[in-house]
């Protein structure tokens, strides 16, 4: 989710956090040596960076939080982009921030990751800020999408809700009200049942009240009136099912939890009454932000959307009749030192999420669900036998998976054409966990998964790098191949044993004599695996041990 706040004691530049800072546990992690790294949360009122220490478990240990307020969402939001002067507060921070990573001898790319929200990703002069950022600070910035912002939550809450069986077993709405969006997911146990992002912030709701010039006396009742038609489309997202619980993720929410709660340990969910949350929020909106500096020490940003961020999260509440929220410690920083401890950014559960959001959409436009499940199971077995040859990673294979379930859904549509029909379904689809890049990528496997093949005539294609060009034709190849496998549709090529042999790559199929049906599918379907991997794809029939026996 986006923006993060911590505690007043906190919110002091440059500050050392308390050594007590979230710790997170990987069992299986590995080390030679403990590391130290580093992560920059650059947000829409301020940049944050922490500093932690890795050690031979995979455990982190916070070393230092550091802290600067600084108004990047008011510009991105109102004009569209950054002032000058703006950008070069930005340099004057990182390089500060840079400084401290020298004194922690933190110079490695791998040591430290740089993630930019909202408001860089829609400032229309973002390419400019990230070049200056680069120049005076050798920082390579990701503006990071709602997609891996959810990834990233759903992986870091996981541990949280499985320490208590009762909250596991239970529907939780995890909601964050950011500067620029509001992030919704929600789970059951590890299923992710939806996950929705609305342009709903509280920097936005600040924004619209001085647009409209509003006496204060009448600002809550402006905030209200948006907050209302976003827990609406929330209403409609959730469904007739309802949710148990809510997890309230944030800076502001907790605050007020730091307010209104004792003996709060960051290993555990808080539970936060609505009544005692709703009284809070009357107090904070009766006050000016002047005041709510002077009373509270918040930066001036902090207090400026204080107000309506705990307003959102008491309608929400509200709305979905609950009487107390879950506050989490857990913020988007811990997420991110969470993946440099795993060295990785997917893993098997996550995977099992997006295949999972696929197979929803798959029913949803009636395709062949048995076929596309074959020609799925296939993909990823071809992916695998070549890893050799093709060197792409774990999120390439679930590309290419999502690519191969949702390859007919255009059939919904018509049969003329329908590969560009599904390249269009999937562009535009909410699948859980994909960036935008992502599902670009995916249309465009899916797309070349029959008839012509890439080409720099066709636009979408040609807009590609040259990796990522590269990464089309090869996925793309690889689902032709699975999907000629079951040009007969009965799913009867299984088990397939496949081997490189003097630039042949052979799939031997066993308990199938006769593959006419499949060698006449791979003639028109096997060329580009064969252009781009330089190795034509041979089929051969694998013989039974009975058969073996009798000879």
């Amino acid at each position: 989710m986006t923006d993060s706040r911590r505690s007043p004691e906190n919110s002091s530049s440059l500050d050392n956090s308390d050594p007590d800072g979230s710790l997170i546990a990987e069992e299986n992690a590995s080390y030679g040596e403990p590391q130290t790294v580093a992560v920059i949360d650059i947000g829409t009122t301020s940049i944050r960076m922490e500093v932690a220490e890795i050690n031979t478990a995979g455990q982190i240990h916070s070393l230092q939080r550091l802290f600067q307020a600084v108004n990047l969402g008011r510009e991105a939001f109102t004009r569209g982009s950054l002032r000058k002067s703006t950008v070069e507060e930005c340099v004057r921070i990182l390089r500060s921030y840079r400084r401290v990573l020298d004194e922690y001898q933190i110079t490695r790319p791998e040591q430290i990751r740089i993630v930019a929200t909202s408001a860089i990703r829609e400032a229309d002069n973002r390419l400019s800020f990230l070049d200056r950022i680069y120049s005076a600070t050798g920082f390579l910035i990701e503006p990071i999408e709602p997609p891996d912002v959810i990834r990233i939550t759903y992986l870091g809450l996981q541990p949280f809700l499985q320490a208590e069986a009762t909250l596991f077993s239970k529907t939780s709405m995890i909601l964050e009200v950011g500067g620029g969006s509001t992030e919704l997911l929600m789970v059951q146990g590890e299923d992710v049942l939806t996950s929705q992002t609305y342009r709903v912030g509280t920097v936005r709701l600040r924004e619209s009240q001085e647009a409209l010039r509003a006496p204060h006396m009448r600002s809550q009742d402006i905030m209200t009136d948006q907050i209302t038609h976003m827990i609406e489309q929330m209403q409609q997202h959730v469904g007739e099912e309802g949710i148990d619980q809510i997890v309230a993720l944030g800076g502001d929410v907790r605050f007020a939890a730091s307010q209104l709660l004792e003996n709060w340990t960051p290993e555990k969910l808080a539970r936060l009454s609505l009544k005692a949350l709703e009284k809070f929020t009357k107090s904070i909106l009766a006050m000016t932000p002047d005041q709510i500096v002077r009373q509270y020490r918040l930066s001036y940003a902090d207090a400026e959307t204080l107000g309506p961020a705990l307003l959102s999260y008491v309608m929400v509440a509200k709305a979905f009749d609950l009487d107390e929220l879950l506050v989490t410690r857990f913020s988007l920083r811990d997420g991110l030192l969470k993946e440099l401890s795993n060295r990785q950014t997917w893993n098997t559960g996550f995977d099992d999420q997006i295949i999972r959001s696929a197979h929803e959409i798959v029913r949803k436009f009636q395709a062949d669900e048995s076929h596309c499940e074959h020609v799925e199971l296939l993909s990823r077995e071809l992916f695998q036998a070549i890893r050799e040859e093709h060197g792409l990673d774990q999120r390439h294979e679930v590309l290419v998976r999502v690519a191969a379930l949702m390859h007919e859904s255009g059939m919904f549509i018509g049969m003329s054409g329908y590969h560009k029909h599904t390249s269009y379904i999937i562009l535009h689809s909410d699948l859980f966990g994909l960036s935008r890049r992502d599902l670009m990528l995916t249309a465009l496997i899916a797309r070349y998964h029959r008839r012509a093949t890439p080409k720099p005539s066709h636009q979408s294609y040609a807009a590609l790098s040259n990796e990522e060009r590269v990464l089309v034709r090869q996925l793309a190849a690889i689902l032709r191949v699975a999907d000629a496998l079951d040009r007969s549709r009965s799913q009867r090529i299984r088990d397939i044993k496949c081997e490189v042999r003097e630039r042949q790559f052979v799939i031997n199929v066993p308990r199938t004599a006769d593959l006419s049906v499949e060698q006449i599918a791979l003639k028109q379907k096997g060329p580009l695996f064969e252009e781009i991997f330089g190795m034509q794809v041979v089929l051969r029939p694998l013989p039974s041990a009975t058969q073996t026996r009798n000879r």
